[in-house]
């Protein structure tokens, strides 16, 4: 029998890329004054490099190596919620509706990524 609602599959893969285009966005959108290309250009790193690092954490050659590469995408997307409150408060950008959306998804991220870290650590303790 078919599924009657709809099915959403819960994908860290496609959100992190998702980000990643929102980033791209929010970088598109800076002025190109000195701060604005500084700030684009920091952006367009930090917010594209969960994505990238996720892909290389999910063929981790161990459970540590798994646990190094989801705390650089964590470290990363911290980066870039400091990196768009900075353009937030600078006001470089009149449409802040990018800039709190990628706010408000960075948050999300975050905690996912510290719960994943936690539950991975607490694995590698309990395996030994």
């Amino acid at each position: 029998m078919p599924n009657a609602g709809p099915s959403r599959k819960f994908d860290l893969e496609d959100r992190l890329v998702d980000f990643s285009v929102l980033m791209l966005k929010v970088a598109d959108a800076l002025p190109k004054t000195y701060a604005g290309q500084h700030l684009s250009g920091q952006l367009v790193r930090s917010g594209t490099s969960p994505a990238l690092n996720y892909g290389e954490a999910q063929s981790g050659e161990s459970r540590r190596d798994f646990i190094h590469k989801v705390k650089i995408c964590l470290k990363e997307l911290r980066e870039s919620r400091v990196c768009m409150k900075i353009i937030d408060r600078s006001g470089l950008l009149k449409d802040h509706e990018f800039v709190l959306q990628g706010i408000a998804e960075c948050n999300e991220l975050i905690a996912i990524f510290v719960k994943s870290v936690q539950t991975a650590e607490a694995n590698l303790r309990a395996s030994k």
